[in-house]
This record gives C-alpha cells, sequence and structure tokens, in this order.
C-alpha cells in the first residue's frame, strides 16, 4: 500500500473517510519515537496516542484499517508493538514494520536500560514515582478520547452498538480479547444489520526497502539462553504485559534464579516508569543477565514470535482484506476494538483515580484533549507535574 494520496471509489459516501495522507520513512519513524516516548500507561494508552498522531493528526491509514491492526495485534505478543509493526508494514512493507517497531520501542528500551544501571549499582528505584502517579488520570483521558474517536467511526448501526457494549463489558470482565474478537467477527460475519464500507483502493505499490543485517561478534555466552528462555515466554504471550508477568515470575525468580523476588518487583515498578508496554521488564532481567547486550538480546526474543505472527497476518490482510467476506468479518471487529479501548479506561479507573483530585485531573484533561485539541504531550507534563508536587496521590 502506498504512503500517497488515496481516494474514495465513486460508490462510497464521500464523507466516509478522508484522504489518506502520505508521509516519508523518516518522518514515520520520528512520529512512531515521539509516541514511543509518550507512551506511558502501557498497551491502550499507546494505541490512543497511536490513533491520535497517525490517524487523526496524519490521516496515514483509514481508521478501520487502522482498528483491524489492532484487532490482529491481540492475539499474540504486545498489542502496541503490533500496532505499530502493522501499520509500519502497510506503509513501507517488512523493513518498515521492523524500523517502526523499533523506533517505538527505542526510547522505552533506553530509559530501562539507564533506570536498570542505576538500580543495579544503588539496589534502590529513582525517586519518579511521584511523577508518575500523576499520569494516570491522563492515561485514562487520553484512552477514553480514543475510543470516542473510534467509536465514532465503527459503531454506525445497532447491532455495530450492541458489539462494542459486549466487548466493553467483556473487557471488564477480562474475557481473553481472542475469544471476543472471534466473536465479534462472526457475528459481522452472520448477521445483518453492519454493512462495511468499501475499502478506498491503493494509490500505487507499496513502498519497500532493504535492510542489512550485520553480524554479532563477541557475544556472551548468556547470550543464547537469554534468548532462548525469552523466546519461549513470547511464545505464550498472550493477553498483554500484566498477563505476562505470572509467567516471568515463575520462570526467571522459581525457575531459573536470575532475579531474586524483590529484584522482580522492583523490576516491575521500572518498567511502569517507563513508556512504552510493561513487557519491557524482560530489558530489565536481560540487563541483570548480561548488560546491554542481555537487555536487548531478551527484549528482541520476546517480542520476535507475536512480530512473526504479525508479519504473516499482514501480508495475509493486504491479499485478502478487499474481499467481501473478509470485509464483513472486519466490520464486526471494528466496534468490538472501540469497546476493549473504552474496557481499558473502566479497569484503570480502579487504580488511578482513588480521590476527588484524580477524577477533577481526568475530566480536565479529557476536555483539554477532546474539546480544546490540547497536544498529549503537554496534558501528560501537567499530570506529571501536579503528581510531582503531591496534588494527586
Amino acid at each position: 500500500m502506498a504512503s500517497g494520496t488515496m481516494s474514495a471509489p465513486s460508490h462510497a459516501p464521500p464523507s466516509e473517510e478522508p484522504a489518506v495522507g502520505s508521509i516519508s520513512l523518516p518522518g514515520l519513524l520520528a512520529s512512531f519515537l515521539k509516541i514511543g516516548a509518550l507512551g506511558f500507561g502501557g498497551g491502550m494508552a499507546v494505541i490512543a496516542l497511536m490513533e491520535r498522531e497517525l490517524i487523526r493528526r496524519r490521516r496515514l491509514l483509514p481508521a478501520d484499517q487502522f482498528l483491524h491492526g489492532v484487532g490482529l495485534g491481540q492475539i499474540l505478543g504486545s498489542f502496541a508493538v503490533n500496532a505499530s509493526f502493522f501499520v509500519g508494514y502497510r506503509l513501507y512493507g517488512l523493513a518498515g514494520a521492523l524500523l517502526s517497531v523499533t523506533a517505538f520501542l527505542l526510547p522505552s528500551l533506553t530509559l530501562v536500560i539507564a533506570l536498570s544501571d542505576l538500580y543495579f549499582q544503588y539496589h534502590r528505584i529513582p525517586a519518579l514515582q511521584g511523577a508518575v502517579a500523576g499520569l494516570g488520570p491522563v492515561v485514562i483521558a487520553l484512552i477514553l478520547n480514543a475510543s470516542w474517536s473510534l467509536g465514532r467511526r465503527a459503531v454506525r448501526t445497532p447491532l455495530a452498538a450492541v458489539i462494542a457494549a459486549a466487548a466493553l463489558a467483556a473487557g471488564v470482565l477480562r474475557v481473553n480479547t481472542v475469544w471476543v474478537l472471534l466473536c465479534a467477527g462472526a457475528a459481522g460475519f452472520l448477521l445483518p444489520g453492519i454493512s462495511p464500507h468499501p475499502a478506498p483502493p491503493a494509490g500505487g505499490p507499496r513502498r519497500t526497502l532493504s535492510l542489512a543485517v550485520w553480524p554479532l561478534a563477541g557475544t556472551p555466552a548468556m547470550l543464547g539462553p537469554i534468548a532462548a528462555t525469552f523466546f519461549k515466554i513470547g511464545l505464550v504471550f498472550f493477553g498483554g504485559g500484566f498477563v505476562l508477568l505470572p509467567v516471568l515470575n515463575e520462570r526467571l525468580v522459581h525457575g531459573l534464579h536470575w532475579l531474586t523476588a524483590r529484584e522482580f518487583l522492583d523490576g516491575v515498578a521500572i518498567s511502569n516508569l517507563t513508556p512504552g508496554p510493561i513487557a519491557v521488564l524482560a530489558t530489565f532481567a536481560g540487563f541483570r543477565m548480561a548488560g546491554i547486550a542481555g537487555a536487548l538480546a531478551a527484549t528482541a526474543a520476546l517480542f520476535a514470535p507475536g512480530m512473526a505472527l504479525m508479519a504473516f497476518l499482514s501480508r495475509e490482510y493486504e491479499k485478502y482484506h478487499h474481499d467481501r467476506r473478509a470485509q464483513r468479518l472486519l466490520a464486526g471487529v471494528n466496534p468490538a476494538v472501540a469497546g476493549m479501548v473504552a474496557a481499558a479506561a473502566v479497569l484503570l479507573c480502579a487504580g488511578a483515580m482513588v480521590s476527588w483530585r484524580g477524577w477533577l485531573a481526568g475530566a480536565v484533561a479529557l476536555a483539554l484533549l477532546g474539546r480544546f485539541r490540547w497536544h498529549p504531550a503537554f496534558v501528560l507534563a501537567a499530570g506529571a507535574a501536579l503528581g510531582y508536587a503531591g496534588f494527586l496521590p
């Protein structure tokens, strides 16, 4: 798919989707670098930032296609990483996908490595928790704002509204997301009432890149066991980062004894202090065993199975998403994804909205983002400042 301008076919309502914009590869990577630097709050908060930056602001993909990518990314691995892979693949092929993921993860990896180095030198976590506490209400506002934006496009019929509401309820009840998406897709395929809008045709061939692979020399002996261990964990990486924590705890603390129980808990705290997915806990553990090389090996191995699956799904999506049957199935997935985004905000409220000041900050943040269209960076900075000052416990 090209990143050039695309126009809707004549039989589609002209107001359904705006023209798709274009972006250079450096511009795309800069956007993912910015999203990665601002992605506090994990999965759905990152999806909210992507939707705002790439879909609403830059219009790089039709909103429906972005929803499809988020849905496909829920199957295995970090869906924030998978969504960045999907967008990069749609615009610049496999090389673009890998570079997009690298740009997205770079800020969180850099910060986790720096904090890990400080932690293992001084055996304590830098005093950043106060500032991070102020980010909670803002993250929830970001997710709600994205859910509203996606829902306006995806929920167009009574049946779509039912699917979105059911997905929201299932998300709150922590039903496995794969089953939710399968049921939603079946409803879209079998039941009347959801009419998929024809996808705009591509304006030209998708751009492709070539990557030179540089060999590693002098790698420490631990890199092989680290990569093998985290690759195996990545094969069962279903349901997001927090679902992964018990698996990592069992393997790293009780099985291999690579981390103590105290170090594991502190590693979870450090991963929460950084932007990006909580799965960067793997970076912390890899750094503990083999320094920076171990951190990079653990991170790449953990995400590798999910990214391999996304490469296959992205290729198949490109081949079949114009097929009428595939469109009917994906038409059921769209409102389900919007409902699951809203469910993430509901679940986060319990931990972030612990006082009336949290609710007030969340409402103000939602107004600034939705009504006054402030950039998320400014709203996040304001929340961090309030948290550091002690206004938001």
